[in-house]
C-alpha cells in the first residue's frame, strides 16, 4: 500500500471514529477478530477429540491409559513450547506467532488425519500441542495492545468466544461425522483445523502488528500510524503512545520515527529472570494473581467436562453413540451463548463482579454433579430423571464457566502484566495452565475408576470452593484502567 493511501486510509479511520470516543473501532475489531480465529482452532481441536476418542479407541483397539496419554501428548508438547512461545512473540512480533501457530495447526492435523497408526497420532498430536502453547499466549497478548482501553474488556473477550464457537464446532462436526464409516468419520474429525489454519496465515500477512511490541523496537513511526487506525480518535492514539513510550523507558516528547531502544527491552531478554527474582512487590503480586487464575482454571474441573463429557454422559446410561455426540453439542451451545454474553458484561459489571458470580455457579454445579453421579452409580435401576438431571447440570456448569471464569482470567491475566513482561509472564501462565490440564486429562479415567464418578466431582467441587476465596482475595478491579496503570492498582491492592 503506498504512503498515500495508508494516510488517507488512516484519515478516514480516524475521521470515522472521532465523533464517539466510545464506539467500538472497526479497524481493532476486525484486527481481533481475525487473530481469534486461531483461537477457535484450538478450541475445535479439544472439542472434536472428545468424540474422536471413542472411535480412536475402538478402530485402533486402544486402551483406556493409550487414550489417556494420547489426550494429554498436546498438552504435554505445550508446556515447552509455552515458555518459548513468550519470547518467539518478543523477537518475532505478535502476528509472525499467530502464523507460526497456525503452520503447527496445519501441519498436526493434516498428520493426524492420515493417522495410519497409533504412534503418528502421538506426533501429529504433539504438533498441534505446539500451535496450542502458541495460540494461547499470542492472541490473549494480541488482543490487549490493540484493543481501545474503553472497550478493552469487550475486545479481548474475542478470543476467548473464538473458541468457544471452535468448541461448537467441534461437537456438531463430531454428530455428523460418526455417521460415516469408522475409519473414515474420526479422521475427518481431526483433519477439518487444515483448512482454516491455511486461511489464517494469508489473513495474518494483512493485518497490523501490535503498537506495543512496535515501540519496544523503537518502532514510534509505524506505532503511531497503527494506534490512529486503531484508537477511536487522534487525542486517544496520541495518549496511548505517550503512555506505551513512557512504560518503554523513551521520552513521552520524542518526535523521532525511529529510536534506539535498549537490546533486552525490543527482544525481551532477561525479562524471566527479572519477573521471578528481581520483580517489584506490586509485579510479583500480579504474577501471583495471574498464575492463580490459571491454576484454578483447569484444577475446578473444566478440561474433565470438555474432554470426557461422553464418558461422564455414558455413566448415567446414554450408550448410544449418536445421541452421546448429540448430548454434547449443547455444551457447545452452551459455550458459546453465555461467553457471547459475557463479552458485553465485562466492561460494564467489571472483571471482578463476574469472576466471583461465575465462581459461586460453578462450586453449586459441580456439587450437584457428585451429588446426582452417585445416586446414579449406588441405583440398580436405569434412572432417566437422573441422567437428564447430570446433562442439565453440565450445561449449566459450563455456562457460569463461559461468562465468567473462563474469559475473565484471559482478559484479566493479558492485561494486568507489565508490557516487558506481557508476553512471557502469559508464556508462564500458559505452562501452569497445561501442567494442570496435562494432570487433570491424564488421571481422570484412573481416578474416578478408584473414587467413583461423582467422588471426583465431589473433589472439583474442593477445588472451586479455594478458587472462589482466591479470586475475593487476591483480585482487584481493572476495569477501564489503561495498561499502564496496572502496577498502582496492585501497589495500593484496591478491590
Amino acid at each position: 500500500m503506498s504512503k498515500g493511501c495508508q494516510q488517507q486510509s488512516i484519515e478516514n479511520g480516524i475521521r470515522e471514529n472521532g465523533d464517539n470516543h466510545r464506539r467500538l473501532n472497526k479497524y481493532a475489531f476486525a484486527s481481533v477478530l481475525a487473530a481469534s480465529i486461531v483461537s477457535s482452532i484450538f478450541g475445535y481441536v479439544t472439542a472434536v477429540m472428545s468424540g474422536a476418542l471413542i472411535f480412536i479407541q475402538e478402530d485402533l483397539q486402544s486402551s483406556d491409559l493409550e487414550i489417556q496419554l494420547l489426550v494429554g501428548m498436546s498438552h504435554l508438547c505445550a508446556l515447552p513450547a509455552s515458555l518459548v512461545a513468550g519470547s518467539t512473540s518478543d523477537y518475532l512480533g505478535r502476528r509472525y506467532t499467530i502464523i507460526l501457530a497456525s503452520i503447527a495447526f496445519l501441519l498436526g492435523s493434516a498428520l493426524m488425519g492420515y493417522g495410519p497408526s497409533y504412534p503418528i497420532l502421538m506426533i501429529g498430536n504433539c504438533i498441534v500441542g505446539v500451535g496450542v502453547a502458541f495460540a494461547l499466549v499470542v492472541a490473549p497478548v494480541y488482543s490487549t495492545e490493540i484493543s481501545p482501553p474503553s472497550s478493552r474488556g469487550f475486545f479481548t473477550s474475542l478470543p476467548t468466544l473464538s473458541l468457544n464457537s471452535g468448541f461448537l464446532l467441534g461437537y456438531v462436526l463430531n454428530y455428523f461425522f460418526e455417521k460415516l464409516p469408522l475409519r473414515l468419520g474420526w479422521r475427518m474429525m481431526v483433519a477439518v483445523p487444515t483448512v482454516p489454519s491455511l486461511a489464517l496465515i494469508i489473513l495474518m500477512l494483512k493485518l497490523v502488528e501490535s503498537p506495543r511490541w512496535l515501540v519496544m523496537q523503537g518502532r514510534i513511526g509505524d506505532a503511531r500510524k497503527v494506534l490512529l487506525l486503531v484508537s477511536n480518535t487522534k487525542e486517544e492514539a496520541e495518549k496511548r503512545l505517550r503512555e506505551i513510550k513512557g512504560v518503554v523507558g523513551i521520552d513521552e516528547n520524542c518526535a523521532l520515527d525511529i529510536v534506539q531502544v535498549p537490546k533486552k527491552t525490543s527482544s525481551g531478554k532477561g525479562a524471566l529472570k527479572e519477573l521471578f527474582c528481581d520483580a517489584s512487590p506490586p509485579v510479583r503480586r500480579i504474577l501471583t494473581a495471574a498464575i492463580g487464575l490459571h491454576l484454578f482454571l483447569r484444577l475446578g474441573g473444566s478440561a474433565a467436562i470438555l474432554l470426557y463429557s461422553p464418558r461422564v454422559f455414558e455413566r448415567t446410561g446414554i450408550t448410544n453413540k449418536s445421541k452421546l455426540m448429540l448430548a454434547t453439542v449443547g455444551i457447545g451451545v452452551s459455550k458459546v451463548v453465555f461467553s457471547f454474553i459475557s463479552i458485553f458484561l465485562s466492561d460494564k459489571l467489571g472483571r471482578r463482579i463476574l469472576l466471583l458470580v461465575s465462581a459461586c455457579g460453578l462450586v453449586v454445579t459441580m456439587l450437584g454433579l457428585g451429588v446426582f453421579l452417585t445416586i446414579v452409580e449406588h441405583s440398580k435401576e436405569k434412572l432417566f430423571w437422573a441422567s437428564s438431571v447430570v446433562v442439565v447440570v453440565t450445561y449449566t456448569f459450563v455456562a457460569f464457566m463461559a461468562i465468567g471464569v473462563a474469559p475473565v482470567t484471559w482478559v484479566y491475566s493479558s492485561e494486568i502484566l507489565p508490557l516487558r513482561f506481557r508476553a512471557q509472564g502469559l508464556g508462564v501462565c500458559v505452562v501452569v495452565n497445561r501442567i494442570t490440564t496435562v494432570a487433570v486429562v491424564t488421571s481422570f479415567i484412573s481416578i474416578y475408576k478408584a473414587i467413583t464418578m461423582g467422588g471426583i466431582f465431589f473433589l472439583f467441587t474442593g477445588v472451586n470452593v479455594l478458587a472462589l476465596w482466591f479470586y475475593y482475595s487476591f483480585l482487584p478491579e481493572t476495569k477501564g484502567r489503561s495498561l499502564e496503570d496496572m502496577v498502582s492498582i496492585f501497589g495500593g491492592n484496591s478491590k
